[in-house]
């Protein structure tokens, strides 16, 4: 049996990262402002702080300044909106990311909507969505980024291909649904819910799995020599699976994304160079 070609997201992510510190270090130049991004962290989710710790790092690297503040599980709506109040007025910070998810007592809607759109570098407040919706020029979901990034990396021709996403988020389905259809894909957008799942699925050359289930589609969801992009991550006993049968599905597509590898380190790739297209915006 034939075995998909793997897509190296990992590879991809490291030569964004290094063209970006060129351009980070143009623009200062050029400029005379600083790079900043600002990381919010409420409470002390263990999976949090490590994104977290990743995005702080590899951003340093990148010759982006760190303003990381960390606020107390207990923190109340009105001290979380006041930090990301003061961020919002601060010349110093391009950009500004609200870890998700908050406690469960905190609005994480109300509050991403205090960040100002052009400091929005996960692109998830009300206007940015408008923004995308509407085509205008702004700053887009880091995942569907990464997403296409890897599409046009690999030589994919995305206009008029037939892709299916499967899951809704506005952090990942919607928004994706969005960005390929404007590069002109033809696109259907499902979900766990969807009836008959595979005979959606299997008439697709793309398939996109992003609907937070793990193992959802197998090898009946994919048609002979598909492109299969995975952006499902859970942890299990045995170790980090994705919302893709790997083993299964890698015997009847042409190109997929491993997990972990593939699209994870693409999307602190697009992370930070949101903050520098956020930079350029306010400047």
């Amino acid at each position: 049996m034939e075995t998909a070609q793997i897509i190296d997201g990992k590879g991809l992510a490291a030569r964004l990262r290094e063209e970006l510190r060129s351009e980070v270090e143009q623009f200062k130049r050029a400029t005379g402002r600083p790079v900043g991004l600002s990381t919010v962290l409420v409470g002390d989710d263990p999976a949090s702080e490590v994104y977290v710790g990743s995005k702080r790092r590899l951003s340093q690297q990148a010759g982006i300044d760190d303003h990381h503040r960390r606020l107390p599980a207990d923190a109340t709506q009105e001290q979380v909106a006041a930090v990301l109040d003061e961020l919002a007025a601060d010349p110093a910070v391009a950009g500004i990311l609200l870890q998700l998810p908050l406690p469960s007592h905190l609005d994480a809607k109300a509050l991403i909507d205090r960040i100002p759109w052009e400091k929005d570098v996960d692109g998830l407040t009300t206007t940015s969505a408008g923004r995308l919706a509407r085509n205008l020029d702004g700053l887009r979901p880091c995942t569907p980024l990464g997403v296409i990034s890897l599409l046009e990396a690999e030589g994919v021709r995305l206009q008029g291909i037939n892709a299916v996403v499967v899951g809704r988020s506005d952090l990942v389905g919607n928004p994706l649904s969005r960005l390929l259809l404007q590069k002109d894909a033809t696109v259907t957008l499902a979900h766990s819910k969807t009836e008959d799942l595979a005979e959606v699925t299997s008439r697709a050359a793309l398939v996109i799995a992003a609907a937070g289930v793990p193992g959802l589609l197998g090898k009946q969801h994919i048609s002979p020599g598909a492109v299969v992009i995975d952006v499902g991550i859970h942890r299990t006993a045995n170790g980090l699976v994705g919302d893709v049968d790997f083993d299964a599905v890698s015997g009847v597509a042409s190109r997929i994304t491993p997990v972990p590898g593939g699209v994870g380190p693409m999307t602190i790739a697009e992370l930070l160079r949101n903050t520098l297209k956020a930079a350029q915006l306010q400047n």
